[in-house]
């Protein structure tokens, strides 16, 4: 059995709750248990709305004490219950209540908690609230304690309170920022002098040995820890680009602070759509980027530097097989095993000749997400890049795809040509031997091998994960990979994808 994790921090005032409470918002999410304990007035309510505010990223949000409702429920980036058991006399009422059991997928904020002891899961984060007159009227004292695996939780938000006050920023304002599909996750710290983003980074859990003795984030060379981001970040401003600077770092818990870039992005509009000017920054910002001599290795300080990996044949066709574990299947669509054998073998015959071509620095996520428009700078620079971490050596198209079959946004046919032509312009202004049928045809191969991934993956985001937010992307992601199945060198896969993939639902 797990020991449990304990610590205390002293609160001298509400602001310093709000900030405890956003802090551990970083580390909880869905299926997790928060019991807040105390005498009346100690606190508990303020706790729970400050990290139901903080959460809604509203910091006026109405959130009253569920003390006669027992218990309030809201939708924010997930399910939240706000539970008071006050009123009750045992657990035996908790089902009229709809908490026993505790919903699924629900953070849950529970209030009194010792009115039913036995109803409560082993595995929660336990916070007992005392007044601390001695130090000011308003002054708290939190003990706060992880049980089972919501133990390593708890030893996280105590290092992370830490690594905060050693870097100064212990008493700034918290602002949720939006995560991604990863176990990452930010916050904008405001203090006098500025802001700056908090990200929370820790090592990425390796999952089952299932491709060839190696979990997937290992088979296609995905980041393990934060370290990577710290030396293609370095990398990155080295040579000239907008990355973020880096002003504290705990490379071994995972802990940034990075200069705060802001919200400008590249697109506008509800729907978004591109933004043809910044589109255009953007592709002359990879022009300039695939131009460079870049070295294989990129410094991380003090501790040396980083091997970047090869985005090789065997990363690709790993992340191509996700569409046939994943998507397929919920389609109805599951091939055999000669036909998933033949499919494979097409691709990595295909796949020799990005696997050839010149390697550059590969971003793998270079899109309206990861990019901020910084107006207050010129040229390429007002591209300012957030997302590099899983950065690898491959082929300079990838990353051109990637902005200009953005999968989260529609790029129109006619916008991505005009851009895709403008790219290969300017690489040929400094490079006599570049050769644009050759890029068109790259161009044309790593789109069909990402979106055949993303496929793949939005439903794997889905069934595994619980995120169906990203199947509303799969029809754009279709309509991608048909632009690029038309291209005369994938003229078989066009026929194959025709005869064994169905498109996905609207």
């Amino acid at each position: 059995m797990t020991a449990p994790a304990t610590f205390t921090v002293a609160l001298a005032n509400e602001a310093a709750t709000a900030h405890l409470m956003a802090d551990l918002a970083l580390l909880v999410g869905p299926g997790d248990v928060i019991t807040l304990s105390g005498d009346l007035g100690a606190g508990k309510t303020a706790a729970a709305r400050a990290m139901i505010r903080y959460l809604a990223d509203d910091p006026a949000l109405e959130v009253p004490s569920p003390t006669f409702t027992l218990a309030q429920s809201y939708e924010l980036p997930f399910p939240i219950v706000h539970a008071d058991l006050y009123r009750i006399n045992d657990s035996s009422e908790l089902e009229e209540i709809g908490l026993s059991p505790l919903p699924e997928g629900t953070l849950a904020l529970i209030e009194w908690p010792e009115r039913a002891p036995d109803a409560l899961p082993e595995d929660r984060i336990d916070i007992a609230f005392s007044h601390r007159p001695a130090l000011g009227s308003s002054a708290r004292a939190a003990e706060i304690t992880g049980y089972g695996k919501a133990a390593a939780q708890v030893a996280r938000l105590s290092s992370l309170r830490k690594f905060l006050a050693e870097a100064g920023f212990l008493d700034a304002a918290r602002e949720r920022m939006p995560g991604d599909a990863s176990t990452r996750s930010y916050a904008r710290l405001i203090g006098d002098d500025g802001t700056s983003i908090l990200m929370n980074s820790p090592r990425r859990p390796d999952g089952p040995a299932i491709y060839a003795g190696k979990s997937y984030g290992a088979a296609v060379h995905l980041a393990e820890d934060v370290k990577p981001f710290v030396a293609i970040d370095n990398g990155l401003r080295a040579h000239g680009f907008s990355a973020p600077a880096i002003r504290h770092a705990d490379l071994d818990s995972g802990f940034l602070i990075t200069e705060d870039f802001g919200s400008a992005g590249i697109v506008e509009g509800d729907p978004p759509r591109p933004i043809a000017e910044r589109y255009e920054a953007a592709t002359d910002m990879l022009a300039a980027l695939h131009r460079e001599s870049l070295p294989e290795t990129a410094p991380l300080g003090p501790q040396g530097s980083y091997e970047i990996p090869v985005y090789d044949i065997d990363a690709w066709l790993v992340e191509i097989g996700l569409m046939l574990e994943w998507y397929l299947p919920v389609r109805g669509a599951e091939v055999s095993p000669q036909q998933r054998d033949e499919f494979i073998a097409m691709w990595r015959t295909l796949l020799e000749k990005p696997a050839a071509a010149p390697r550059t620095w590969v971003l793998r996520d270079f899109h309206s997400p990861n990019i901020i428009w910084l107006d207050d700078r010129t040229g390429i620079l007002r591209v300012g890049i957030i997302d590099f971490q899983d950065a690898a050596l491959g082929p300079a198209a990838y990353d051109l795809v990637s902005l200009l079959q953005d999968a989260r946004i529609d790029v129109p046919e006619p916008l991505e040509l005009s851009l895709l032509t403008r790219y290969i312009k300017a690489r040929r202004t400094t490079d006599g031997q570049f050769d644009p049928a050759s890029f068109a045809e790259l161009y044309a191969i790593m789109s069909a091998q990402r979106n055949t991934r993303l496929l793949g993956t939005f439903a794997r985001l889905n069934g595994r994960d619980g995120k169906p937010q990203y199947l509303r992307h799969q029809p754009r992601i279709w309509t991608y990979l048909n632009r690029s199945l038309a291209h005369p060198a994938l003229a078989a896969f066009r026929e194959w994808y025709a005869a064994n993939v169905p498109p996905p639902l609207p």
